[in-house]
């Protein structure tokens, strides 16, 4: 089975990955069942990439349908020590616009039904025993995000440097009161798919960071129109070049040997 170090998994609009070479695609086998989608194998800039589509390839799994767990297994698999993620986001503020990148540093879980770590006791392998209590408190790897903010500002992208995420259970959009009641929390962007994404991915050891892109303001403010389905794909393909060109920027200085702290993440987290 061929292998990659580096993954990137793409959300709504984000369904290939053109700069990639001499491109195959793997299917891997998980204990969770079958990834969304066929992995695609790739190469830029030297170094092997794999391509994930989060949702598959037509978007055939609502967000909270997604397998999550057989995703980020059958990378780790593969391989993968890095994943960026591109991320579709609303904006809970007035000074998070809509067509700007969000770095984001930390987030929120609103979900309700989704299996949010690979122990969870049903697993039987011994790969899985145990009781994990991971540390989430600096979820993303800080090296990439650094990396991402300095590429974001040498290339003019707009974006912000940081952001805390919110994510809810989905499939459908929030209300106004939740929208506000979310603002309250202190969430400054809202999405559907980052977690238990994020978590499993420390859960692995892999380091993990998030290109938000911001569609919409959701629904807080009144004066403006309820947030669409419509509107947040037209926006996302209105600007998902920038967050492949972002990437895409950052990947040919990434060294090979991590120097974070997040393929140890597990050594002070299992009973």
């Amino acid at each position: 089975m061929p292998s990659a170090k580096i993954a990137i998994i793409g959300g709504s609009g984000v369904y290939s990955m053109e700069d990639l070479k001499n491109v195959e695609e793997v299917s891997v086998e998980t204990p969770f069942g079958p990834p969304s989608d066929k992995i695609i194998i790739g190469e830029f800039s030297g170094k092997k990439i794999a391509f994930l589509s989060r949702h598959g390839r037509g978007h055939i799994f609502p967000p909270h349908l997604v397998n999550y767990r057989a995703n980020i297994y059958a990378l780790k698999k593969l391989g993968v020590e890095r994943i960026f993620a591109v991320n579709a986001c609303g904006s809970l503020r007035e000074d998070f616009t809509p067509g700007e990148i969000v770095i984001v540093d930390q987030f929120i879980d609103r979900t309700k039904s989704r299996a949010s770590t690979f122990f969870d006791g049903k697993n039987k392998s011994e790969e899985f025993s145990g009781v994990c209590h991971i540390s989430v408190a600096e979820p993303f790897c800080a090296g990439l995000r650094k990396k991402l903010i300095s590429a974001a500002e040498k290339l003019n992208i707009p974006h912000k440097k940081s952001g805390t995420y919110i994510c809810i259970e989905g499939p459908r959009f929030s209300t106004r009161a939740e929208s506000k009641m979310f603002q309250k929390m202190g969430a400054d962007i809202i999405g559907m798919t980052m977690f238990p994404e994020i978590v499993l991915a420390r859960e692995m050891g892999i380091c993990y960071a998030s290109v938000a892109l911001n569609t919409d303001y959701d629904c807080w403010d009144e004066s403006r129109p309820p947030v669409s389905n419509q509107e947040v794909l037209r926006t996302m393909k209105e600007n998902v070049s920038k967050a492949k060109k972002l990437i895409f920027s950052v990947i040919p200085e990434l060294p090979e040997e991590r120097v974070c702290n997040c393929s140890r993440a597990r050594e002070n987290a299992m009973m």
